[in-house]
C-alpha cells in the first residue's frame, strides 16, 4: 500500500513538472480575460508559457471573435527561474513598443523598464461604449519611466510616471479632423495616480486634473471648441456632458466619480 501510494505522488509530481515545462500559451488567454474583467484577451495564443507569442484583443463576446486592439504580435521569453521566485521576463513587438521590454524582480516586487508603445485610436472603438460610438481616430502612445511594482494584498502599487501622448485625433462625430493633440500624465505613487491632461493644440479644447485611487477615476476638467469653432463642434460636445458658462464662455464639464 505505501509503495503504491508513493508512486501516485511520483507520477503527480511528474505531471505536474510536464504541465509546467509545456504550459500551453493558449491556456493564458482566459488568465488575461479574468485579470482584466473580460476586457482584455490573449488572440492566437502561440508557445508556452515559457516562450511564446500572442497579440492583444478585446475578449469576445459568446461566439464572438477577438478583434486585435494592438497592432503586431508580441513575443515573449520567461525564465524558468520564477519556479524558485525570481521574474526575469522579456517582451517585444516591433510594430507597437519602441523597445523590447524587461520585467524583473521576485514574486511580490517587480521594476519594468522603460519604454513605450504606440496604440492606433481606432482600435478602441472595440472595447464598447462610448468608444465604439466617438469611434476615434488618431495616433496614441503610452511612454513610461522605469516602473516599480509591488503587490499589496490583492491589490498592486505601483510608483514612476507615464505619459499618454495622443496626436491628431479625430471622431466620427465631428467634420474636423484632426480635432487636436492631447497629453494625459499620470504620476503613480502607490496605489493612486494624479492625473493631468491638457492641450497640446487643435480646435477641441481639453483640460482637467483628477486622481485614480484603486482602480477608482475621480476626474473634473472641461471641453470647448476653440475660437470659430463653437457651431461645427456642437454636436460632438453635447455627446461629452453637460453645458456651463464659466466666465461668460460655454464649456462642457467633464465629471467623472
Amino acid at each position: 500500500m505505501k509503495r503504491a501510494v508513493l508512486w501516485l505522488l511520483a507520477i503527480a509530481v511528474a505531471v505536474g513538472l510536464t504541465v509546467l515545462l509545456f504550459f500551453p500559451a493558449a491556456w493564458l488567454g482566459p488568465m488575461v480575460e479574468k485579470q482584466t474583467g473580460a476586457r482584455l484577451t490573449l488572440g492566437d495564443a502561440q508557445g508556452t508559457l515559457w516562450r511564446g507569442s500572442a497579440f492583444i484583443g478585446g475578449a469576445p463576446g459568446q461566439g464572438g471573435s477577438v478583434t486585435p486592439l494592438l497592432p503586431g504580435r508580441f513575443s515573449w521569453r520567461l525564465s524558468k527561474l520564477v519556479l524558485f521566485g525570481r521574474v526575469d521576463l522579456e517582451l517585444e513587438n516591433p510594430q507597437a513598443l519602441t523597445q523590447p521590454v524587461q520585467v524583473t524582480g521576485s514574486w511580490s516586487e517587480w521594476q519594468v523598464s522603460p519604454a513605450a508603445i504606440r496604440v492606433p485610436a481606432a482600435g478602441l472603438a472595440g472595447l464598447g461604449a462610448p468608444l465604439n460610438t466617438l469611434a476615434p481616430s488618431g495616433l496614441m502612445q503610452l511612454s513610461w519611466t522605469t516602473l516599480s511594482l509591488a503587490r499589496a494584498g490583492n491589490a498592486v502599487s505601483v510608483n514612476g510616471r507615464t505619459l499618454l501622448s495622443m496626436q491628431d485625433m479625430g471622431s466620427r462625430m465631428s467634420p474636423i479632423k484632426p480635432l487636436g493633440s492631447y497629453e494625459l500624465a499620470f504620476d503613480w505613487r502607490g496605489q493612486q495616480a494624479q492625473l493631468n491632461l491638457r492641450t497640446v493644440r487643435g480646435a477641441l479644447l481639453l483640460s482637467g486634473t483628477g486622481v485614480l485611487n484603486n482602480g477608482r477615476l475621480q476626474f473634473s476638467g472641461q471641453a470647448e471648441a476653440g475660437p470659430g469653432y463653437e457651431d461645427t463642434l456642437g454636436n460632438l460636445l453635447n455627446l461629452l456632458g453637460q453645458r456651463r458658462m464659466v466666465g461668460g464662455k460655454k464649456i462642457i464639464a467633464l465629471e467623472f466619480k
